[in-house]
């Protein structure tokens, strides 16, 4: 069955329901270099819908809604997802989202599968990966690593 796409966005598009959208927004844009495409705005000042441009996709921001069932991370105290960021050095990116107010989660280091990645919460409660690619690891080559990497454990 064929479906009927839109454009600006891919297969799949994250929408991040935060407290305090128009604060996440600005962090975004520092942290990751996002660039604000557009934004709807409710009363009070509140988010009721935005868009992001990051790397070649789009995210989407709102803020809470708890009466329709619209809560971010700071209220269901955590997350069950993450995100992963590609950029060309990973370093560099991770110390800027610190700056911006990330704080560390797992620290920027290579991992068995090719990447080099760190792992940080954003301000709002979100879990990111950022990552830069530096190693193709064939299927069999990364079980190998990651069977290694079990028997440490």
């Amino acid at each position: 069955m064929a479906r009927k796409t839109h454009e600006r966005y891919g297969g799949v598009t994250p929408y991040l329901i935060v407290r305090n959208a128009s604060k996440a927004i600005d962090f975004y844009k520092r942290a990751f270099g996002a660039t604000e495409v557009m934004r709807l705005t409710g009363p009070g000042g509140t988010i009721g819908h935005a868009e992001l441009r990051m790397g070649n996709s789009h995210v989407m921001v709102a803020d809470e809604m708890p009466d329709m069932g619209h809560l971010g991370p700071e209220s269901l105290k955590g997350t069950p997802v993450s995100f992963l960021l590609y950029f060309d050095d990973v370093d560099a990116q991770f110390d800027r989202a610190l700056v911006a107010g990330a704080t560390v989660k797992r620290p920027v280091e290579n991992q068995f599968y090719g990447d080099r990645s760190g792992v940080l919460t954003d301000p709002f409660g979100h879990v990111w990966s950022l990552a830069t690619h530096v190693e193709d690891v064939s299927p069999e080559e990364m079980d190998r690593r990651y069977r290694e990497l079990l028997a440490k454990q």
